[in-house]
């Protein structure tokens, strides 16, 4: 099955450049071969830089959500120990013996 399209990209006697001069056919041909070696160097070389371009994004990630939960565990803690110790709902104490005294 590849072999007959092979031809059709390959053999200069086959395909869409074969009304041109040799010499023109083969430069084309020549710059051809480096853009495809080109691009596929650099396709298989993403591979190789993808591992650890997602390894740091997932740590920029948790550095964010890590940074996110510190922020919002600050805004709780934000109270005065007595102000925690009130009902949200009338503002009396629930306990306010801060040394554990009887």
């Amino acid at each position: 099955m590849i072999n007959p399209f092979y031809g059709l990209v390959m053999d200069p006697e086959r395909n869409p450049l074969r009304a041109l001069p040799k010499e023109v056919r083969f430069q084309y041909m020549l710059i051809l071969s480096y853009l495809w070696s080109t691009a596929f160097t650099l396709w298989i070389g993403s591979f190789a830089v993808f591992g650890p371009t997602v390894a740091g994004h997932a740590v920029i990630l948790i550095a964010i959500f890590f940074t996110g939960d510190i922020f919002r565990r600050a805004r709780i803690r934000a109270l005065s120990h007595r102000d925690q110790m009130r009902d949200p709902r009338d503002g009396t104490v629930l306990y306010d013996d801060l040394w554990g005294a009887p």
